[in-house]
């Protein structure tokens, strides 16, 4: 059997955002064509709630979804629906922007805050949808304990386990994999066709046939197939590092569309960006019905 192979290792950097959170920009516009369809993705790792607490206050979102993960850590959040809550250990938000829709996330102090948020792009027929919300909590998530692994399946399916969500635009495979230390792991129920990647949050993984060159938490590692045949399926071979690893397999089939990225908006064009903050300023941005006042 054909394997998945190593192309590339992303580690981003240090960035600053919302009203003062230190995170690490993994993806980002600059890797935007080899992750097609996921636009960014930010992790966080931190035990100094200075480095997070200021949170992100209100803000919009529009033509994407975005999906938040926590391993450990605590965040409040609201938005232009009516929705809030908290997002706790081992939780997720995944949150359907569409057409508009303004909403905040507010860490809460915690012994650590870890986990990332991802961003998904919409295809152009759906960047207009109806704005929803899902809150997955650790009991909706399907749990695969296998000999030398823990695989949580947040979307998708594993194993003829079925994820809390199936990804009603993109539908994107989102595993949690908790590897013991110098344990293989095997992987191949993603088609070639689809973009696939790793997001290695804690300890060290070596990816492809040697298993040998270690890469080290906070690195996006993309996977290429040797056929583009959506019938054909590479197997991933993974290997845990001493001290175990703990990733995430993201992937989807890529959308191959102009992106028009302004902020925490993205569209097709630039006239479709410029008419979104068009009507930020004139209050005309919310397109679903009883928006609250915000």
């Amino acid at each position: 059997m054909a394997g998945r192979r190593f192309k590339q290792a992303v580690r981003g950097q240090h960035a600053v955002d919302g009203a003062g959170v230190h995170l690490r920009r993994v993806l980002g516009i600059r890797t935007i064509i080899d992750f097609d369809p996921f636009l960014m993705l930010d992790g966080f790792d931190s035990s100094y709630p200075a480095d997070y607490i200021k949170g992100f206050p209100w803000h919009p979102h529009r033509g994407i979804e975005t999906v938040t993960y926590l391993l450990k850590g605590d965040i409040e959040h609201g938005d232009s629906l009516g929705n809030k809550g908290v997002i706790g250990d081992l939780q997720c938000q995944w949150m359907t922007a569409g057409s508009g829709i303004i909403h905040q996330e507010m860490p809460r102090a915690s012994e650590r805050m870890l986990g990332c948020q991802l961003w998904v792009n919409l295809p152009k027929k759906d960047k207009m949808t109806q704005p929803a919300y899902r809150d997955i909590r650790q009991q909706d998530v399907a749990v695969a304990t296998e000999k030398n692994a823990t695989v949580r399946v947040l979307s998708g399916n594993y194993k003829n386990n079925p994820g809390a969500v199936k990804g009603e635009y993109v539908r994107v495979q989102y595993l949690d994999v908790d590897l013991e230390p110098d344990s293989v792991w095997s992987y191949n129920e993603t088609p070639n066709d689809q973009t696939m990647f790793l997001y290695l949050i804690e300890g060290t993984l070596a990816a492809d046939d040697a298993l040998a060159n270690f890469e080290e938490k906070a690195c996006a590692i993309l996977m290429t197939a040797s056929s583009s045949a959506s019938t054909e399926f590479d197997e991933l071979r993974v290997k845990a590092g001493p001290g175990g690893a703990r990733f995430f397999v993201i992937a989807a089939k890529p959308l191959r569309e102009p992106v028009a990225w302004g902020g925490p908006i993205v569209m097709n064009t630039q006239e479709e960006l410029n008419l979104a903050f068009s009507e930020l300023q004139s209050r005309t941005f919310i397109k679903h019905d009883n928006p609250l006042e915000l």
